[in-house]
């Protein structure tokens, strides 16, 4: 008959095996297990958990989640008219219209959620093409220079000379009403702070010692600029284009205020602040809300771009300004 296995004739990592697993959180006494650093962790995400990323993030995140699923949030059709019920004040908790009714009846609630839609596209849409553009020709004219450096620069000069809100006019006067139109109007300028700031940058960067290395080693310039030089270059790039998408939404209610924007069909911020311009006086609610949107979208996206230049910015981290 064998003999039962007895636990002090047994090697302590068998020992372990056999009955330390099986007693309640016994992986916390084991050797090879390391308690988390929570002071390190503490000051790795401080940072980001500063008032102006948890307010500006928050409320950003809340306008792209009611853009998404803007036609399940929405209480009504944001075209849907209803003359029996124009020029209704605010219902807030006591009525269907919890923020009342334009001039022909349609639910200022409904419309202020799609024309987040119609906004945050244009804004988002606008920072990538220009952030695209805008930084490619800075490093290119940053690291090659020489003719190339001139030759962009002269046309960044002559882009700047205009004004950007009366180019955006011409060029929508000119082409016509659309959502590709406007985004395209809208980039035409937009693109020069990223190149100007990306441009700098690379003059910088490209006498450092790491490329200089990659340069000796037979590196191409195609491979420098991919692999070295554009990693370095998007902090900065991501806080130019926080900023560049506040502006684009201002510009974006400013035009189609004018008239100018997308087709009168489309909701947007800017075109129920003209609707509302007329009965300013007596319904005060068809100009307020829209304008409340846009300043507390663009209110989130400066402070977000705010905190993610403090957190980014190696210049602030050295000197202790944050």
């Amino acid at each position: 008959m064998p003999q039962p296995i007895r636990e002090s004739v047994l090697p302590n990592n068998m020992s372990n095996k056999l009955t330390g697993d099986l007693k309640p959180f016994a992986w916390l006494r084991r050797p090879d297990w390391q308690a988390p650093d929570w002071k390190a962790l503490h000051k790795k995400w401080r940072p980001w958990l500063q008032f102006k990323v948890i307010a500006g993030g928050g409320t950003l995140t809340i306008f792209v989640l009611l853009a998404v699923f803007a036609s399940l949030v929405a209480p009504f059709d944001p075209n849907r008219q209803d003359l029996m019920m124009a020029m209704t004040e605010p219902q807030y908790f006591a009525g269907p219209h919890f923020l009342g009714t334009d001039h022909v009846g349609r639910d200022i609630l409904s419309r202020c959620i799609h024309g987040a839609r119609v906004s945050l596209v244009i804004a988002l849409s606008v920072v990538v093409i220009s952030g695209a553009v805008g930084v490619f020709l800075g490093v290119v004219s940053g690291y090659f220079g020489k003719t190339t450096d001139f030759i962009i620069q002269k046309l960044v000069e002559v882009m700047w000379a205009f004004p950007p809100l009366l180019l955006a006019i011409a060029v929508l006067a000119f082409l016509g009403q659309g959502l590709a139109i406007l985004i395209m109007a809208l980039t035409l300028q937009r693109w020069i702070p990223f190149c100007r700031v990306t441009r700098a940058n690379a003059l910088t960067l490209k006498e450092r010692e790491f490329i200089v290395a990659a340069r000796s080693l037979g590196a191409t310039h195609t491979r420098i600029i991919m692999k070295h030089l554009l990693p370095n270059l998007m902090q900065s790039a991501l806080v130019i284009g926080t900023f560049a998408m506040a502006s684009a939404i201002i510009a974006e209610a400013a035009l189609s205020f004018l008239g100018l924007g997308v087709p009168p069909s489309t909701p947007t911020w800017g075109g129920m602040l003209a609707d509302g311009r007329t009965y300013i006086s007596t319904s005060y609610w068809m100009a307020l809300f829209p304008g409340v949107c846009i300043f507390v979208t663009v209110l989130a996206i400066n402070m977000l771009g705010d905190a993610l230049r403090d957190i980014l910015d190696p210049k602030l981290k050295r000197s202790g300004a944050r």
